[in-house]
């Protein structure tokens, strides 16, 4: 059994590694990273140069650097394709399950991709990536391996086991034996447990379970998620329109969609257009923050417009102007809190929700009672804490409560108009939501300045 050693990185490893490579020390960098987890190891190669990663890639076995390549964020493994050639990336490929290796072939252009093919060595390995490149990268056919265990129902149970035996050979985890017919098609699965426990000559189809949940290759990836969530599956069968078994997902594969989604969502609602890492160049950054960036900056020049035109009313009451970033940060508040809770019951959808215009009149009911209070609230501290005239507290309250009011409407119905059609909804929750209320709030507070004060 391997036994996996923990592993802490620090400045001192990362100079005597530095150093070892320098002084090409192949015997200290095998030595030291030995039974290391590859997860680890590819955190060590983002601190180095890329020279010195492909270094110590080629320093450790095959095995061991594939493992390495698929455990490394797309663009640090993007970096490294560049700089091997397409024969060492083909001998690396053969040495992954195939749903890695298509992901690693997708990164690749056009004529890198046919080279890579072309010096493919093992057959089956071949095949196998080549038909998961057909699917669309982020649909249940895109994401599914290959490998995976499947059982005749007209087996016995001492066939069965020779071939699990043979056919394990290229299967890391065994989730479940899938049983099928002659003609492939998916009818159950028969767990390990009943397999070992069934006499030799018992059939597989007198013991398989026929209820089995699968997903067609088709599927969006987020649905193939919900369903092994809401199941608590390890794993999922994939079936093609024939209902002929053709992959499975584990749990592992999931995981990173999960977490490639939950990225999505906060770079949207923070306002960032794009797949964006830290670690990415100050270009690829640039480019995904700038345009919402200036999307804030035209709302700030289109609100700086709006208090121009009621400048002569400021000039008669200069005391409104100390309540302007109140209303602005209230409507903006209120708007990104009604938008997230929309974006999060749409993306945990049940048969049991709400129709839209049940959300939007309960986001309405929810709105009235928070615009009651704050403006309540708002009225009070101006009259009596600040000793203002009753008149201005009361406009001041007004028109924060109607601030509220509008910033809730715009929270919710604009994740659900979004989703309608097909766009991400998240996006709602961020500079949109917050530059929109800015400027609806500042003319609801003037509009309502004007009526109550006579400016």
């Amino acid at each position: 059994m391997e036994i996996i050693k923990q592993f802490e990185l620090s400045k001192e490893y990362l100079e005597s590694l530095r150093l070892a490579i320098e002084s090409e020390d192949l015997v200290f960098i095998e030595e030291s990273l030995e039974g290391v987890n590859v997860a680890d190891i590819a955190a060590i190669l983002d601190e180095l140069s890329m020279e010195e990663s492909i270094y110590v890639l080629r320093a450790l076995t095959k095995q061991t650097a594939a493992d390495i390549l698929i455990e490394l964020d797309d663009n640090t493994l993007f970096r490294v394709l560049k700089e091997i050639n397409e024969a060492e990336i083909a001998s690396y490929i053969e040495l992954m399950d195939s749903d890695d290796g298509a992901d690693i072939l997708n990164l690749l252009g056009e004529r890198e991709r046919e080279e890579v093919i072309s010096h493919f060595q093992d057959k089956l390995k071949s095949e196998q990536v080549l038909d998961l490149l057909r699917y669309e990268e982020d649909t249940a056919g895109g994401i599914m391996a290959k490998e995976f265990i499947r059982a005749n129902k007209n087996w016995n149970v001492i066939q069965t086991i020779n071939e699990i035996r043979r056919q394990a050979e290229n299967v890391e985890k065994i989730f479940s034996i899938y049983v099928v017919n002659n003609r492939q098609q998916l009818l159950g699965r028969v767990s390990l447990k009943r397999i070992i426990l069934a006499g030799e000559n018992t059939k597989i189809e007198d013991i398989y379970e026929e209820e089995v949940i699968s997903v067609p290759t088709y599927m969006d990836q987020e649905e193939v998620a919900a369903i092994m969530r809401k199941y608590d599956l390890e794993s999922v069968p994939v079936v093609n329109a024939k209902n002929k078994l053709v992959g499975r997902i584990t749990v592992d594969d999931i995981l990173d969609v999960v977490q490639e989604e939950a990225d999505e969502d906060i770079q949207a609602m923070a306002g960032i257009s794009g797949d964006i890492e830290e670690s990415d160049s100050i270009f690829m950054i640039t480019k995904a923050r700038l345009p919402w960036l200036l999307i804030g900056v035209m709302g700030g020049l289109m609100g700086a417009k709006i208090i121009g035109f009621f400048e002569d009313g400021l000039n008669k009451y200069l005391a409104l102007a100390s309540f302007i970033p109140l209303v602005a940060a209230t409507g903006g508040n209120v708007g990104i809190q009604a938008s997230s809770l929309i974006v999060q019951s749409l993306a945990n959808k049940s048969i049991f929700d709400d129709t839209p215009f049940q959300r939007f009149f309960k986001g309405l009911l929810i709105a009235l009672i928070n615009g009651v209070v704050l403006g309540g609230f708002v009225f009070l501290v101006v009259v009596f804490l600040y000793g203002f005239e009753p008149i201005f507290g009361v406009t001041v309250g007004i028109a924060l409560f109607c601030v509220v009011l509008l910033a809730s409407f715009m929270g919710t119905v604009t994740p659900l108009v979004l989703n309608r059609f097909g766009i991400n909804p998240a996006i709602a929750s961020g500079p949109f939501i917050t530059t929109t209320n800015d400027l609806l709030g500042l003319a609801v507070y003037f509009g309502v300045a004007m009526l109550l004060l006579n400016l």
